[in-house]
Order: structure tokens, then C-alpha cells, then sequence
């Protein structure tokens, strides 16, 4: 008499937070993030929508989440590199990462402007590179201002990161300053730096119309400068 051999199953890996974002970003990938919703993350899951609740809260959080997993798709900063060449592998991984992923300078863009802070991942990265800045040589409000020109570009994409955030509401969720200071010492120092009266070394700080400026002569002068070697 034959034995009928059963097959064996295998166990579903648990769920967790790790696994919705990256089920989140891979359907964004397929369709953009206008069609994302908990039901298909659900089903591409195979478990029910109220189920991913217990890992992230609501739709914002979700995308909060996924700008994270993205930002972690970076590359780490180069060893025993001078800051401009750190700084340039860096934003060149930002944009091959982007690349993979176009629906996201949307979602940072939405997310910067609804938040009062970035998220935990995208605050570590800003204040990494802040860092490469700082050990580079570069004065507090140079940074202040270098941050202002590459703005988006540190995240591979056009768009100015650092607006004015005095008018939106206070973030319930946000670090106490001694946590804040430890956790993000580049940003915290510069910060800190902006918000006195002091006089920059190359004109006034956070201010619109004069970042503008500054950007565009830096342009104009690193034109002029190619093209006088043409």
C-alpha cells in the first residue's frame, strides 16, 4: 500500500514593522503611492488590514516609515575621504536611490512640510552630513548656508528642505533637548548657532530671499569658474 508523503509548510515569517514598510515601498514601486492603501498592503501580506495597525498607526506614519526604509538605502559616508568627495558619493547614492523609487520626492516633500521635524532616519542622515561639513573645516553659519544650497539634493532631488518651520504646530512627539543634543549633535549645534543674533560670515541667516541669492551667485561663480577653464 502506498504512503501518501505530506508536505511540509512552511511557517509564515511573523509580522512586524520592518515588513509593512517594505511591503508599503515595494507596492508604491509597482503603482505609486496614490494607490497605496492598508487593504493591499494587507493582501500583499496575507494577513487582515487591522492587523498592520498594531506596527503603524495610521497612513502618515506609515509614510513616515517608509522615508526611512529609503533613507537607510544610503550609503554610509566613505572612508578616509575629504568632505567634498563624501559629500558628493553620498548624494550620488541619495540619487540612485531615488531612482529605484520616483514617487518618493513627493512623499519627503509632503511629509517636511506637514511635520514639524524630520523623521528619525532622515534627522540622522542631515546630521551625518552636517558632521562631514564640520570635520571638513566649514564655520557653523557656512554650514547653515552650505545646507540651504544643496537643500533636496542630499536626498538626490531639487527642492529646499530647510523652511521656516515657526508656523506649524508643536510636535507632541518631539525629543526633549537633552535627548535631541545626544542623539543629534550636528543638527542641535547648528541650530543652535542660527537661532542667536550673530553675524554670518556670509550674510544673514534663514532668510529667504537672501538663501536664494546665495545660492544662485554660488552657482553663477562655479560657472564662471568652468568656464574659464574651457
Amino acid at each position: 500500500m502506498a504512503t501518501q508523503v505530506g508536505t511540509a509548510t512552511q511557517p509564515r515569517a511573523p509580522l512586524s514593522r520592518r515588513r509593512v514598510l517594505s511591503a508599503a515601498v515595494a507596492l508604491a514601486d509597482e503603482g505609486g503611492v496614490d494607490a497605496l492603501s492598508m487593504r493591499r498592503i494587507a493582501q500583499a501580506l496575507g494577513v487582515v488590514p487591522m492587523a498592520l495597525y498594531k506596527h503603524v498607526a495610521n497612513k502618515n506614519e506609515l509614510l513616515d516609515g517608509m522615508i526611512d526604509v529609503l533613507v537607510g538605502e544610503i550609503d554610509p559616508p566613505a572612508d578616509d575621504a575629504d568632505w567634498k568627495t563624501a559629500v558628493r558619493l553620498r548624494v550620488l547614492s541619495a540619487r540612485r536611490m531615488l531612482l529605484r523609487h520616483p514617487w518618493a520626492p513627493e512623499v519627503i516633500e509632503s511629509r517636511m512640510k506637514a511635520r514639524s521635524a524630520p523623521t528619525p532616519a532622515l534627522m540622522a542622515y542631515l546630521d551625518s552630513m552636517i558632521g562631514i561639513f564640520r570635520a571638513g573645516g566649514f564655520s557653523l553659519d557656512l554650514v547653515h548656508h552650505a545646507m540651504h544650497v544643496m537643500g533636496s539634493r542630499l536626498l538626490g532631488f531639487s527642492q529646499e528642505l530647510f523652511e521656516d518651520g515657526s508656523d506649524r504646530e508643536p510636535d507632541p512627539d518631539a525629543l526633549p533637548p537633552e535627548e535631541m543634543a545626544a542623539r543629534y549633535p550636528h543638527i542641535t549645534e547648528l541650530a543652535m548657532a542660527v537661532a542667536h543674533d550673530e553675524e554670518s560670515v556670509v550674510g544673514s541667516g534663514c532668510d529667504d530671499q537672501f538663501e536664494f541669492e546665495f545660492a544662485l551667485d554660488l552657482t553663477l561663480d562655479g560657472l564662471e569658474r568652468l568656464q574659464r577653464t574651457i
